[in-house]
């Protein structure tokens, strides 16, 4: 056998690498942080080491994974919790502040399958989402006003938005875990001050509403009373006029002579006989 590859080296070696890339063709190792499926043609055969839920390590499908060589391939697909970053995304909330909001979510891919069969990379998958946390983002924090970014319903705002995300990343056979916001600033060159002036100026506006409104109201209700009282000096009159034209010249007499327009002690000279003076003739 030595002196056969002393004297053919090349066929020896030529053999050897051939053996190899068999081998190589035939065997392939997963790992634990790794899901695995086999194509044959491009069409998915089987998949080795699929994501479970509440797996524990070292118990998986992880290991070797045979298949046809020249015939079949194998393509890997991360099982660990993978992160996106959002691109800084301009958001305009309810009472007009224009925001500069930065997110982030973390995600695991849970069926390969679908995932391979939807958009093929963890790469255009990671695009894919950050485009999606980006549009729920500006959809949600669309409905808030600013202040809510800086009151505890800013969580109630993050499960809305992971609930919008996990709609659509199960589409792709990926699952969220979490969202974040990481910052929420103004613009650059914009103050608090100016923030605080157009929410002043909001809260300005919707007082002048409430003061319209209730000047509205009260209207109303002093037309109704107007219109009440009048038909009870109507009854009145129609009961006893005498006693009627009595009570309203009293009433005149003591605007003309004690109230608000003769605060000065304005003398008012009438003739005995002037028909404003009538109820006073006889006593």
């Amino acid at each position: 056998m030595f002196e056969g590859l002393t004297r053919h080296p090349v066929r020896w070696l030529v053999g050897a690498l051939a053996l190899l890339v068999i081998v190589s063709q035939t065997v392939s190792i997963v790992r634990e942080d790794q899901q695995a499926l086999i194509l044959r043609f491009g069409e998915i055969e089987r998949t080795v080491n699929r994501y479970k839920p509440k797996e524990e390590f070292g118990r998986s499908g992880a290991g070797l994974a045979l298949r046809i060589p020249f015939f079949e391939s194998i393509q890997y697909i991360d099982k660990r919790i993978l992160g996106i970053n959002m691109e800084r995304q301009q958001v305009l909330s309810t009472d007009q502040q224009r925001l500069q909001v930065d997110a982030f979510a973390r995600f695991r891919i849970t069926n390969p399958v679908r995932m391979y069969t939807a958009i093929r990379t963890e790469e255009r998958l990671q695009q894919q989402l950050a485009t999606i946390l980006g549009s729920s983002l500006r959809n949600e924090l669309g409905k808030r006003t600013f202040a809510t970014l800086l009151s505890p319903e800013r969580g109630a705002v993050m499960d809305n938005i992971q609930v919008a995300l996990n709609r659509e990343a199960n589409k792709y056979g990926a699952e969220i875990i979490d969202v974040r916001i990481k910052r929420a600033d103004l613009p650059e060159g914009a103050t608090l001050e100016a923030a605080y002036n157009r929410m002043r100026t909001a809260r300005e506006q919707e007082a002048i509403t409430i003061r319209a409104e209730g000047q509205k109201e009260a209207q109303i209700i002093r037309g109704t009373a107007d219109g009440e009282a009048a038909r009870i000096y109507a009854a009145s009159f129609g009961k006893d006029p005498e006693f009627y034209d009595f009570y309203r010249a009293m009433q005149s007499y003591r605007q003309t002579f004690l109230g608000e327009t003769n605060q000065g002690g304005t003398s008012v000279i009438l003739s005995p006989d002037n028909e404003y003076l009538r109820h006073f003739r006889g006593g």
